[in-house]
This record gives structure tokens, C-alpha cells and sequence, in this order.
């Protein structure tokens, strides 16, 4: 026998806009905040040029890709358990600074998220281009703690060239051995954190102290050494991060790095909605970025009700499985009827996601 899908036609559209939005969100903010162990973190405030063929559209301009494009921010939220979810987003012209307004984004965002009932700690993690004392203060000023990536200045090379070799710890990296005699790691990458003060050029009410974790690793790699070529005195790469993290240095260092999946959105909005701005006008490029990152969310919520698997899975994943189904509509009695096929491999899935927003289903 076909299972079959019930719903009021001209009715579930609009209740999956509104209600599924907020099951989305705060769903999965709930998630975050549950346990709290580790607590929510940012996957943070990122920036990311569009490219755009049309010299006549509003904005577009050529930025630090060298292509001319639209610019826009976006801020998610995430656990170490959930995929992020969208909480904000921006558009800007294409030669906008990626750091841009994003101290007033991630004042709103933060606000948020606090709407919805998260009182768990909140970890802002975000790369170089954010690290400046308007971010820290809108951090501080919410109760959220930060991890920031730094550039190597010269301020950043005398604080590490005072650390002692004694001081670096080497961590689980790329070809890291474990050596179970020592109880270490045997890694070309090492970490160790120093305290910092920094924007000491500003009003002294904007000096932050906190901590610097450097990580290092080997500037050149051991497999790509001809023999015999090895260098005289090893060189290291050091990349630095900014924080008031309340983990320990094993734990905070891993932690920060995690905020590269936020390229994972970016991914996944330019493979469903961003993947072109098709009109002339800049208001309708903004809305049109607002609407992309609303299907963003209502896909997660999706596959957040559907199973566990889908709730970590790529939005064109869950498309495939769970929007895009092989079914027959039939209308009857002012309704919309979806006869499914019996065998089909996600039926379990797609029933999950249909009870759980309100509909019915009949075998």
C-alpha cells in the first residue's frame, strides 16, 4: 500500500514560512545551549565576494578578489553537534573592507540569539579581519566571549620571540604520531599562549588583556625536501588567535580553527540561491540574500526533524532527499494528497519531518 501525505491546499505554504522559521532557529539554538559541553560557539562574522558579470548593477565593484562583485557578511550559529545556522546577514558594495560594519552585525545577531533563549556561553570566533577593540566590546558589552584571529605584526613577533622553546606544546596536526612511552604528541606543529594586551593605541578604555595563543608549524614540508636539502636552522609559520576563551590552551587553540566551517555555508548558499544575483537593483540583491539564507534555514530545520543524519548533512543533500521526492500529487476534497512510493529508501525520514510539522499521514 502507498503512504499518502495530507495537508489543507493554500494552507501549509504559509505555515511552513512562519512556523518552520522558528522551529528552525530556535531549534536548533535549543540544541546548542543543551549540555552545554563544549558551550555554543560562532562559526563568525565572514565575508564573501560574489562575483557578478554586469557593470550596470548597483554595487558591484571590483574588491580583493580582483572581480567585480557584491560583498556580504554573514554570522551563524553552531555546537559542535549541529550544523550552523544563519542568525545575520549583510550586503555591502563589492569594494567593501570584509570587517566593515561588522562590529554593528554582530551586535544584532548577538541580540538575537539571546531573543530566542540561549543562555548558554557564547564563543565569537571570527578570522583577522574582525580583530578590533568595537568587536571585543560588542563581545564584552553581550556577556559573549571572543576568539579572534591576528596578523603577524611586528607586536605580534616581539611577544613571541620572548617565549622560551621550553613553552611550546606540540598538538594532534597534520602526520602527528602519537608516542604512548612519553604520553605526547610528535608533531611539526606546536602551540603555546602568552598574555597580551592589545589596541594600546586606542583610548585606554578600549586596552583589552586577555590571552595569545600562537600555534607554529614547519614552513616547509618534510616530504617535500629533496634529499639532502633539509635547512640549516628550522623556520616556523605562526598563526595567532586572540581570546578570553575559558577552555585550556589544548582545548581553545582546536576550538578556533573549527570557525573555517563556516565556509561550508558559503558553500551551500551559492549552490542553492546565491549561486547568481539576477537583478540590476542593490535593494532587491539584499532581499534576494535574505530570502537565500531563510531557505537556508528552513532546510535545516528540515533535516533537523527529519533524522540525525540529516541534521549534519549539506542543504543540496537534504533537497535531494527529503524536498525533491518521488511522489504524485493528487487534489481531492480541497486537498493536497501525496501518494509516495512504498520502498522508497527515505520514507522513515520524510515521515519524521511531516509529523513534526503538523500534517498527517495515512497508509
Amino acid at each position: 500500500m502507498r503512504r499518502r501525505c495530507r495537508s489543507w491546499a493554500g494552507w501549509w505554504p504559509g505555515r511552513t514560512a512562519s512556523t518552520s522559521w522558528t522551529c528552525c532557529v530556535t531549534a536548533a539554538c535549543r540544541a546548542c545551549s543543551a549540555g552545554c559541553a563544549p558551550p555554543p560557539r560562532w562559526a563568525p562574522s565572514c565575508a564573501r565576494s560574489r562575483q557578478v558579470y554586469g557593470p550596470a548593477k548597483q554595487g558591484a565593484c571590483f574588491g580583493y578578489t580582483k572581480q567585480r562583485g557584491l560583498h556580504f557578511q554573514v554570522i551563524t550559529v553552531k555546537t559542535s553537534t549541529c550544523a550552523p545556522v544563519i542568525v545575520a546577514t549583510r550586503l555591502r558594495k563589492g569594494s567593501a573592507g570584509s570587517g566593515k560594519g561588522a562590529a554593528s552585525l554582530l551586535r544584532e545577531a548577538l541580540a538575537t540569539v539571546r531573543a530566542m533563549g540561549v543562555t548558554a556561553q557564547i564563543i565569537v570566533r571570527a578570522d583577522s579581519a574582525y580583530f578590533s577593540h568595537k568587536v571585543v566590546e560588542v563581545c564584552r558589552t553581550a556577556g559573549a566571549r571572543f576568539s579572534l584571529a591576528v596578523a603577524v605584526v611586528k607586536k605580534i613577533r616581539e611577544a613571541i620571540a620572548g617565549t622560551g622553546e621550553d613553552a611550546w606544546t606540540p598538538i594532534q596536526y597534520a602526520a602527528a604520531v602519537w608516542d604512548a612511552d612519553e604520553e605526547r604528541w610528535v608533531s611539526d606543529a606546536e602551540i603555546t599562549e602568552v598574555p597580551f594586551t592589545a589596541f594600546t593605541s586606542k583610548k585606554k578604555a578600549f586596552h583589552t588583556t586577555a590571552r595569545l595563543i600562537v600555534r607554529r608549524v614547519k614552513r616547509l614540508n618534510p616530504k617535500s625536501v629533496p634529499a639532502g636539502q633539509a635547512e640549516l636552522f628550522g623556520v616556523w609559520r605562526h598563526h595567532v588567535i586572540f581570546t578570553d576563551s575559558p577552555f585550556v590552551l589544548a582545548q581553545a587553540e582546536p576550538m578556533h580553527r573549527e570557525h573555517a566551517q563556516v565556509e561550508q555555508v558559503f558553500s551551500d548558499l551559492e549552490d542553492s540561491a546565491l549561486a547568481h544575483l539576477p537583478s540590476g537593483k542593490f535593494t532587491v540583491h539584499a532581499a534576494w540574500l535574505t530570502l537565500a539564507a531563510t531557505a537556508y534555514n528552513l532546510t535545516r530545520a528540515a533535516g533537523h526533524f527529519a533524522s540525525v543524519f540529516h541534521a549534519r548533512a549539506r542543504t543540496g543533500t537534504i533537497r535531494r532527499h527529503l524536498i525533491n521526492i518521488p511522489a504524485r500529487i493528487a487534489t481531492g476534497a480541497r486537498r493536497l494528497t501525496l501518494h509516495m512510493p512504498q520502498l522508497w529508501c527515505w520514507t522513515d525520514d520524510f515521515t519524521d519531518l511531516w509529523t513534526a510539522t503538523g500534517q498527517r499521514m495515512l497508509t
